[in-house]
C-alpha cells in the first residue's frame, strides 16, 4: 500500500513569492539577504520566531534557493552540544562551499529556544560565540522569543512572524485543490481557513483530511470531517467582555482549551483596557466590581488547589465570565487588543533567572567548596562586588567561567555594552592563555619569594650521649624578613 504524502510537503513554498501572508517580513528577510551579498552585515544572524505552523522554515528554506545558497541545518532531533555545534555550524560559518564558489552557506538551526539539559550542554554558548565570529550567514528558528538568551537576541535581527489571515489562506488552498483535482463547493476553503485559526499548515492538513477518497467536497462534508478545534482563547474573551448575555460568555468556556486558573489571568489583565473608555478615570465603578468577582472565584480555585476538588471549578467559572458580564454598565466602543498575561511572561523570565542564579552558584560552590545553597545566599554577592572593581573583575570572569548571560546577571545589566564585551573578550584569553590547567587564577600568587631550598634535617644535628639530637638556635636556618606580598583577590 502506498502512503499518501502529505500536501503541507508536497506544497512547501519553493520561492519567497509563495510565502502565504507575511509580506512585511519577507521584505526585510530580503533586505537582510542583500547585505551579505555586498559583505558582512552589523547583525550576522536573523532570528524567526512565531507560533509553529505558520512558515517560519519553509520561509528560511524559500529565502536560501532564492539566495541561491547551500543550507547546513541543525534541527532538534539532533544533538546539539557544544561540540557538535562547533563541528558542524561552527566549520561551515568559516569554511567555502562545496563547489568553491563565492556564494554563501546559510547555517539554520531549527527550534533553537529549546537547546536545554545534558544533550545540548553548552549548546546556546557555542551558538554565541559561532555567530560573533561568524563570516557566513545564520538563520535560527524560535516558537518562544522569551526561550532565546538575550546576550544571542542582541545579535540577531528579530523578525516576527504573526498569525496568517484567513483571507490570504484561502488563494493558497484553492492552488491547491486545483492542483490534486479536487472540486470544493461554495464556502468549503472558507471554512476550512477560518478553523485554523492563522495556521497555514494545520489549514493544508485539514483540507487533505477532508479530501481523503474523494474527489468533491462539500460543506456538509466540512461539518463531518473537520478536526476537534479548541475555542481560541481571544474569541472567548472577546465574548466574556464584549457580550451581554452570561450564558453565551460561559458556553464559550467549555470549548476552551484553558483552565479556570488561566482563564482569569486573561480576564485580569485585560479588564483594566476593555471597561475603561475615553476620558474615563483608571478605576471604575464596573472594574471595581469585577474585581470582586474575581475575587471570589480565586477563593474557589485556592479551594480547589487545597482539597483536589475540581468541581468547584463551575463556581470559579460562572464568577469569572458571569461577574464580568453583569458588572458592564455601558458598551465601550472601539477596538482594544487582548494581551496575554504578563504574569505568564514574567514567571518564565523569573524561572529562567533562577535557573541562571543556581548555575552561578554551582560555579561559585565548586570554586570555594561550599553548598550550592550557601554559595547562593552567602557567597555570590561578594563575587557581584568584585565584578564591580576592574582589578579583578577579568579573574573572576575567567575563573569561574562565566557566560555572558550569568556575567550580565551578576552586574545587574540590561544589555551587552562595549565595556562588558572587552571584560568578557578578556577573561576568554586570560582562560585560553594562563590557564592551561585546571588550577585557579583566584590562589596564584604573583611574585611570590621562592622557598628556601635548605631543610631542617636531623642527620646535621649535633648528638648527645643519650642519642637526641640537640636543637640549638644556630641550626635552624637564619630567618630572613618577611617580603610583603603584592596585592590579591583577597585583599579589600
Amino acid at each position: 500500500m502506498t502512503v499518501q504524502m502529505e500536501w503541507a510537503e508536497k506544497y512547501r513554498p519553493k520561492t519567497l513569492s509563495d510565502i502565504v501572508g507575511h509580506k512585511k517580513v519577507i521584505d526585510d528577510l530580503k533586505k537582510w539577504g542583500e547585505q551579505w551579498v555586498h559583505g558582512a552585515p552589523e547583525l550576522k544572524a536573523v532570528l524567526l520566531h512565531g507560533q509553529a505552523g505558520i512558515g517560519k522554515t519553509s520561509s528560511a528554506y524559500a529565502f536560501a534557493n532564492d539566495m541561491g545558497w547551500e543550507v547546513i541545518e541543525l534541527n532538534a532531533s539532533d544533538q546539539r552540544t557544544a561540540g557538535v555545534i562547533e563541528k558542524v555550524a561552527g566549520s561551515a560559518s568559516r569554511m567555502q562551499t562545496l563547489t568553491g564558489s563565492s556564494a554563501k552557506r546559510l547555517i539554520v538551526l531549527d527550534e533553537a529556544d529549546n537547546i536545554h539539559g545534558n544533550s545540548d550542554r553548552g549548546g546556546a554558548r557555542a551558538i554565541v560565540d559561532i555567530v560573533k565570529k561568524t563570516s557566513q550567514p545564520i538563520l535560527l528558528i524560535a516558537n518562544d522569543l522569551y526561550g532565546i538568551s538575550s546576550s544571542l537576541r542582541s545579535l540577531c535581527l528579530e523578525l516576527k512572524f504573526g498569525s496568517v489571515q484567513s483571507r490570504s489562506m484561502v488563494p493558497a488552498l484553492k492552488d491547491i485543490a486545483r492542483q490534486e483535482g479536487l472540486m470544493c463547493g461554495i464556502g468549503v476553503i472558507e471554512k476550512i481557513s477560518e478553523s485554523a485559526d492563522g495556521d497555514f499548515r494545520s489549514a493544508v492538513n485539514d483540507l487533505q483530511a477532508v479530501a481523503m477518497g474523494r474527489t468533491e467536497i462539500d460543506i456538509e462534508d466540512i461539518s463531518t470531517s473537520e478536526r476537534d478545534t479548541k475555542e481560541s482563547i481571544f474569541k472567548v474573551v472577546g465574548r466574556i467582555f464584549k457580550g451581554k448575555d452570561i450564558s453565551s460568555a460561559l458556553e464559550a468556556t467549555y470549548n476552551l482549551d484553558e483552565t479556570p486558573e488561566d482563564l482569569i489571568h486573561w480576564v485580569d489583565e485585560n479588564l483594566p483596557y476593555q471597561y475603561t473608555g475615553k476620558g474615563e478615570e483608571a478605576l471604575t465603578p464596573d472594574i471595581v466590581q469585577v474585581y470582586s468577582y474575581l475575587s471570589r472565584s480565586d477563593r474557589f480555585l485556592g479551594r480547589v488547589r487545597r482539597r483536589q476538588n475540581y468541581r468547584m471549578w463551575r463556581y470559579a467559572g460562572m464568577l469569572m465570565t458571569g461577574g464580568t458580564v453583569v458588572s458592564k454598565s455601558r458598551s465601550r466602543g472601539g477596538f482594544v487588543k487582548y494581551q496575554s498575561p504578563s504574569l505568564w511572561r514574567k514567571m518564565g523570565q523569573m524561572r529562567s533567572k533562577r535557573n541562571m542564579r543556581n548555575n552561578i552558584a554551582v560555579k561559585v560552590g565548586t570554586h570555594c567548596h561550599e553548598s550550592m545553597r550557601y554559595s547562593r545566599l552567602e557567597v555570590a554577592g561578594l563575587y557581584s562586588k568584585l565584578l564591580e572593581t576592574d582589578v579583578y573583575s577579568v579573574e573572576v570572569v575567567a575563573t569561574l567561567g562565566l557566560d555572558m548571560d550569568e556575567l550580565l546577571y551578576l552586574l545587574g545589566a540590561k544589555k551587552v555594552t562595549k565595556k562588558i564585551q572587552a571584560l568578557y573578550d578578556e577573561a576568554q584569553e586570560l582562560r585560553k592563555h594562563v590557564l592551561p590547567s585546571d588550577e585557579p587564577v583566584f590562589f596564584v600568587e604573583r611574585n611570590a619569594p621562592k622557598k628556601d631550598p635548605s631543610q631542617l634535617s636531623l642527620d646535621k644535628l649535633p648528638v648527645s650521649n643519650n642519642d637526641v639530637p640537640v636543637l640549638e638556635e644556630s641550626s635552624f636556618p637564619k630567618k630572613e624578613p618577611l617580603k610583603k606580598p603584592q596585592k590579591t583577590l583577597f585583599d579589600f
